[in-house]
């Protein structure tokens, strides 16, 4: 490219900052490269509720973990030996079987005493004490297993206090980091970081001119900054309805699909987005850089001139 044609687009690449896809024509539609930054799509600094001193680390950095996963474990002598006793009482029942056994012996006591009665051996108050015995039986009953139901939602208690010591993954990803060592005390500080990077995230801060080329579900080329690195398809997840004025533009998250973590997270990248109509051609890609829109100037219309030096016919 030399002369005018050279010049023109050293003007139009500055002023544009924009590649046109090549050999684009009158009405199609050009990709420009966008700059954007691959995340993880989920962080979180895992801490736990309550203070106590870390007994087991069951990860290290770099672990790939499971959703529920345990990865600390602090001390819980206490919570252990709480569980162990509400254990055993909820599952105590003689005092069930004792009760019940109240309670046959005193409806055996009724239907004897309706049978005497009705053979007229004794009176009417024999059948209603009985009666009130049996009844009395009957509540001792209920009392003991609504105590057994108390008992076993302690249990629950002691059951929650001690899961408590055991800190878990809240879901499947990468741990990135390891805040505490074993013995170490820990409070309100988190202990892990865990990330999500199947899928990974992909922020895109595209232009305002190009507010309404991208929609959810739309499916965008991404390039990452790795040396041989191959170009991926992400997913258009969310677009924000709200621009920034500050810097005329907006943003836009992707969702890239990460299978057996074969990009990291944090890298930097190029998408390729869709821009504005283009209204004339344009050149293909040369040697030299990318394709550029050329104007040409209209050629001059021809004027005849004589020739200077053809013989002159002397005039008469």
């Amino acid at each position: 490219m030399h002369g005018p044609v050279a010049l023109v687009a050293a003007l139009l690449l500055p002023l544009s900052g924009w590649g046109a896809t090549p050999g684009a024509r009158v009405g199609s539609t050009m990709t420009r490269s966008v700059g954007c930054l691959i995340e993880p799509d989920r962080v979180a600094d895992v801490g736990s509720q309550v203070v106590g001193l870390v007994e087991r680390l069951h990860v290290e950095r770099g672990d790939n973990v499971k959703a529920g996963q345990s990865l600390i474990t602090l001390r819980g002598d206490v919570e252990r030996a709480n569980m162990g006793v509400a254990d055993t009482r909820s599952r105590v029942d003689a005092e069930i079987l004792a009760a019940q056994a109240s309670l046959d012996l005193a409806q055996q006591k009724v239907r004897r005493a309706e049978s005497l009665v009705a053979q007229k051996f004794v009176s009417q108050q024999a059948v209603d004490q009985a009666r009130g015995e049996a009844e009395v039986a009957r509540q001792k009953l209920k009392q003991v297993e609504s105590q057994r139901q108390i008992w076993v939602e302690e249990r629950k208690v002691a059951q929650a206090q001690l899961a408590l010591r055991t800190v878990r993954s809240p879901f499947s990803g990468v741990v990135v980091e390891r805040f505490v060592n074993q013995g170490e005390r820990v409070e309100e500080r988190p202990m892990l970081r865990v990330a999500v990077i199947d899928p990974l995230r992909v922020e895109l801060l595209v232009p305002t001119a190009l507010y309404g080329k991208l929609a959810k579900g739309d499916r965008i080329q991404v390039l990452p900054e790795l040396p041989d690195a191959q170009p991926v398809t992400a997913t258009v997840r969310h677009v924000d309805r709200v621009l920034d004025a500050a810097s005329n533009s907006f943003r836009v998250r992707l969702s890239l699909p990460n299978p057996d973590y074969q990009l990291p997270a944090g890298l930097r990248c190029k998408a390729d987005v869709p821009g504005a109509e283009v209204l004339e051609p344009t050149a293909p890609a040369g040697p030299n850089g990318p394709a550029t829109t050329i104007t040409r100037p209209k050629p001059a219309p021809a004027v005849h001139r004589p020739d200077a030096t053809a013989p002159r016919t002397p005039s008469r």
